[in-house]
């Protein structure tokens, strides 16, 4: 059963997800040869000043 999880910053929509969970699932299943009933796709919204990129905390970080 693979899982795969996605760490990223918040502010993708429901129907974002959705679609990058049906590709997430198509590659794993293609590759893995796997079915995608036990393919598991896991988000997880991480706050920019919970995360940090050269030592530069995200929030703090020139855009």
């Amino acid at each position: 059963m693979p899982i795969v999880r996605v760490e990223m910053w918040p502010g993708r929509t429901h129907e974002q997800k959705a679609e990058l969970a049906r590709r997430i699932t198509e590659a794993v299943v293609s590759v893995a040869k796997t079915t995608p009933e036990a393919t598991i796709v896991i988000f997880e919204d991480v706050a920019k000043e919970n995360w940090a990129v050269g030592g530069i905390l995200a929030s703090d970080a020139k855009t």
